[in-house]
């Protein structure tokens, strides 16, 4: 080990205890700037039950795509393989479409209001997808489909930035994929069914699945409307005045207080650091290979010899294997405090599940490299670090909204490299999704390195006595990262 490697490891086990008026202990920097160990009160544990209980999110998932391929879309529609992967694609056009305002409203409107009105209009969509009769309808719909989730995950990725401590993001940015994933699973069931509904009221199967969907996404819409909690001292928690000292002491912690400002010197200091083009870079390698699972998982598994039905049912352990890879990765960050080793672990099975794909020519066992080929773990792991190590309500959600620009690119690109012509092994694209999942995993560990850096540098500022003090008012100031030398970096 290095001599740098060695003074940052040591760094990072040093700790401080600062108490805070509820009587835990906040996070600070120690004579060796070192995160501290965060101790709960009995208090905020319950504040932190109230919130957990107000706040627990259910996610549709958009893989009913995959589901109308083996429900005769190709048939009603006389659409191509190559238009099919258009259609995965160009989802994430109107996605990136959206980025831009969506960055500005966030900002500007009620959380609760905003998301759960999108959520309405994304729903109502997803049910008029039923009705296209050719590519082109399908393609117009499918795109104003994208353009409407466009605001979902930067909403929720906010929302949990601004209610729960550092230490405790990791958790819920992986249960709200580990929803996904379960919807994957439970819709694998339900999909089940709806193959059976094919031909009732002279419908398809695959447009049963977009109306039934279509009208639960509209209903999640109405209940988020009404009921979801967007700030840290919602109504919806039920606070005590004690209880809201306790969330004000949480809110320092996060560093995230919702300013309507927009701050342009926010958006330049991000531009300026090679954390923000690393995430960006790790974010579209890794939803290579998500776009294109997503879109052509039931389509591997009909590939391998199984009819369509049994294809939905197989789909339901790529759910369970999913859920059981993202509760390794919360727990194994959870543990360690250590976001960039467990990214780098976790970009690592993805590549071996698609060298599985790769290279077994068919039959079950090749079921193995499918089930393994999920990058939302590492995917969590990012956003972890992104809201746990960016600071200033502006800079935080320029960064999202980059890191959710590159989550489109890699899913736009990623259906397109499954060409039509190298099925059923797709060997050029799944080659190119290896080569993306090792590049990600090296890009973490620059990440982290990065971090230990600046953590080592405030070290020396302690050292010698030029460390600020902590301002009084420090969360009304919305300081970023960087202006805020007390801010202790989480590698």
């Amino acid at each position: 080990m290095s001599t740098f490697e060695e003074k940052t490891d040591k760094i990072a086990d040093k700790k401080l205890d600062f108490q805070s008026s509820d009587g835990s202990v906040e996070d600070g920097l120690s004579e060796e700037a070192g995160p501290t160990k965060f101790v709960y009160s009995k208090e905020e544990k319950r504040v932190v039950r109230k919130i957990n209980v107000a706040l627990i999110p259910l996610f549709v998932d958009k893989s009913t795509l995959s589901y109308a391929a083996v429900m005769g879309i190709y048939e009603d529609t006389g659409i191509t393989g190559s238009q099919f992967s258009w259609l995965g694609s160009i989802f994430y056009v109107g996605y990136l479409a959206f980025q831009i305002p969506n960055n500005y409203l966030m900002q500007r409107l009620p959380l609760s209001k905003y998301l759960g009105a999108i959520l309405v209009v994304w729903g109502i969509g997803l049910a008029c997808t039923a009705l296209g009769k050719n590519f082109a309808q399908l393609a117009g719909l499918r795109f104003l489909l994208g353009f409407w989730e466009g605001s979902t995950y930067a909403a929720v990725f906010l929302l949990i930035a601004t209610v729960y401590r550092r230490s405790e993001q990791v958790v819920w940015f992986g249960t709200m994929f580990i929803c996904n994933a379960i919807s994957i699973a439970v819709g694998g069931l339900i999909g089940y069914g709806i193959g059976f509904m094919q031909g009732l009221g002279n419908l398809s199967a695959w447009q049963w699945a977009m109306i039934i969907w279509g009208s639960v996404t509209t209903l999640l819409g109405i209940i988020f409307f009404i009921f979801l909690p967007d700030k840290a001292k919602s109504r919806w928690f039920r606070l005590t005045p004690e209880e809201e000292k306790i969330v004000d002491e949480r809110t320092r912690d996060n560093a995230v207080v919702a300013n309507k400002e927009f701050k342009v010197a926010h958006v330049y200091e991000a531009l300026k650091e090679p954390r923000f083009y690393c995430y960006l870079l790790i974010s579209c390698f890794l939803n290579l290979q998500n776009g294109a699972v997503t879109i052509f998982a039931n389509q591997i598994i009909v590939d391998m010899g199984f009819s369509s039905l049994d294809s939905v049912l197989l789909n339901i352990p790529n759910g369970v294997a999913t859920v059981i890879l993202l509760g390794c990765a919360m727990f194994l960050s959870k543990r360690y405090d250590a976001v960039g080793i467990v990214g780098f672990i976790f970009c690592i099975i993805p590549m071996v599940g698609a060298l599985l794909l790769c290279t077994i020519p068919s039959g079950g066992v090749k079921l193995i490299g499918l089930y393994l080929s999920a990058t939302s773990p590492p995917y969590v792991m990012l956003q972890t670090s992104i809201s746990g190590n960016v600071a200033g309500y502006t800079k935080k959600i320029f960064y999202t909204s980059g890191n959710l620009v590159a989550y489109c690119i890699g899913n736009f690109v990623g259906p397109l490299m499954m060409v039509e012509h190298e099925k059923p092994r797709y060997i050029g694209g799944l080659s190119g999704y290896i080569v993306a999942d090792l590049l990600s995993s090296l890009l973490f560990l620059i990440v982290r390195w990065l971090h230990f850096r600046k953590n080592t540098e405030r070290e020396q500022l302690l050292k010698d006595g030029r460390m600020p003090p902590i301002p009084k008012n420090r969360e009304e100031l919305d300081l970023t990262d960087v202006e805020d030398l007390n801010f202790t970096y989480r590698p």
